[in-house]
């Protein structure tokens, strides 16, 4: 039973053959560490998601065991979401054709440190758009601050044992309740009228961007994620990193991932187009470098305030080789 006796939870144990450590390969859906929809419990290396799915809102609770990962959902959404588990823990991404060159240090010890991480595939692309359009040409900080006050004011408690320590755990609203955010709400929470319509928009449209999950080709489902006005090369990269498990979804117009991401392989910052080109080799794999590079914890050297730049919108971004 759930926490409030109420709500019954549905329990599914998930044997990958291959360790499988839900933090590592989910962990970058949190949105910094006050996220009302994603907890962390580092005792036991448990993750808590909160998560709207077709049939409703879920509260799902991973925790891996040796040679298994524990399953439990609550809420109307529990079956969707526990069958599902799979594809979330990265059981559709596969390592094969990604060897790293070994002039590439950096990403070859990444690579051993890190061998069991995958690209997760959530199936939820609105909520993943809804995410990204916040989180444009503004720092992480300002972003996270932003989806945490929005969700607290106008997601919905979690269905099952929602209070997670001191945090009320929140289900993202509904296509529906996003469009209803008034204006002076969004930019109360920072968010200013190029971002709110980002999502407003991507929520006339929330059946369409899940249509996409059908797709097998990555340039197709880019092309018709930045068919929405306001979706750059950067946003529809991390809808498709996140909801549809791409491992070729590079974040290519972000300020820092390039640099950081060339600073780790030869020692130089590079931008865009010189990036594209260092990394062309791993064509297929190229969010994956990324990933590992990001988990290696290796980037450039960073001097003075940190600066928030418009890349991430269509107008902005760079023409790529």
């Amino acid at each position: 039973m759930g926490q409030t006796g109420v709500v019954s939870s549905v329990v599914r144990v998930w044997r990958a053959g291959r360790v499988v450590d839900p933090q590592s390969v989910i962990g970058g859906l949190r949105k910094g560490p006050g996220d009302p929809a994603y907890v962390f419990d580092a005792g036991r290396r448990t993750v808590w998601r909160a998560t709207r799915t077709p049939d409703g809102a879920v509260l799902l609770r991973l925790t891996p065991y040796a040679g298994f990962v524990e399953a439990e959902a609550w809420g109307p959404g529990a079956e969707w979401a526990l069958d599902g588990v799979p594809e979330l823990l990265g059981e559709r991404d596969s390592w094969d054709g990604f060897e790293p060159l070994p002039e590439h240090r950096v990403l070859v010890d990444a690579a051993r440190r890190f061998p069991h991480v995958r690209v997760p595939r959530t199936r939820a692309v609105f909520e993943a758009m809804a995410a990204a359009g916040i989180e444009q040409v503004v720092t992480g900080k300002e972003a996270f601050r932003a989806w945490r006050l929005l969700l607290r004011e106008y997601g919905e408690p979690a269905p099952g044992p929602h209070q997670q320590g001191n945090r009320v755990m929140m289900v993202p609203p509904s296509p529906e309740e996003w469009r209803q955010i008034p204006s002076w709400q969004w930019l109360r929470a920072g968010v200013e009228g190029r971002r709110s319509r980002v999502v407003v928009t991507a929520a006339t449209r929330a059946r369409a961007l899940e249509r996409t999950l059908e797709l097998t080709d990555g340039a197709e489902v880019e092309r018709r994620l930045r068919s929405l006005p306001g979706v750059g090369v950067w946003t529809a990269a991390e809808v498709r990193q996140r909801a549809h498990g791409d491992a070729d979804a590079f974040s290519f117009a972000d300020y820092h991932v390039s640099r950081n991401v060339s600073y780790a392989l030869i020692g130089e910052e590079l931008d865009d187009d010189g990036c594209a080109e260092l990394i062309e080799p791993y064509r297929g794999h190229r969010f994956r470098v990324q990933r590992l590079i990001e988990l290696a914890g290796v980037g450039h050297p960073r001097f003075g305030p940190r600066k928030s730049l418009p890349t991430h919108t269509p107008g902005a971004t760079h023409r790529l080789r």
